[in-house]
């Protein structure tokens, strides 16, 4: 009978386990800059795969409002709308985006780290850019905003 108090978890084999059930999937690829859908010359949406398919939800949910948009669940997105028009100090709103970026972003279970921000401000509106690890350790760096509409 399998002991109900082990004093020793496999932790690799549960880790790696749990990595080979995470489904990194397909998406439509998308051109943030113009706001339309990537073509092919054969005038089909653009797909992509694995890591760039990642890629591509990362930077779709830091530009999509949580709790704005019922068609996305209550944990896809952000919520820096409110955050830049508030009367807080620069550096806590840097904390703040930040806080809110990497909790966005670590609700997909391909997400493994979420770190090395840097932040710029252009007028009222902060741009920040932030390094993204997946559970392959397969790395990127995306861009994202909170601007004061």
């Amino acid at each position: 009978m399998a002991n109900l108090f082990p004093t020793e978890l496999p932790v690799e084999e549960s880790m790696e386990q749990a990595k080979e059930e995470v489904f990194f999937g397909r998406s439509w690829r998308f051109d943030f800059d113009a706001g339309e859908f990537i073509m092919t010359p054969t005038g089909q949406v653009a797909s992509s795969e694995g890591k760039e398919a990642w890629i591509e939800w990362c930077r779709k949910a830091l530009l999509t409002e949580r709790y704005k948009h019922l068609v996305y669940s209550r944990n896809y997105g952000q919520e820096f709308e409110e955050l830049i028009r508030s009367s807080l100090p620069r550096a806590v709103i840097e904390m703040e985006i930040k806080r809110i970026a990497v909790e966005t972003l670590m609700s997909d279970p391909r997400t493994a780290r979420v770190d090395r921000f840097s932040c710029e401000w252009r007028g009222e509106s902060c741009y920040f850019t932030c390094a993204i690890s997946n559970i392959h350790d397969e790395t990127a760096e995306i861009e994202g905003m909170a601007v004061n509409v």
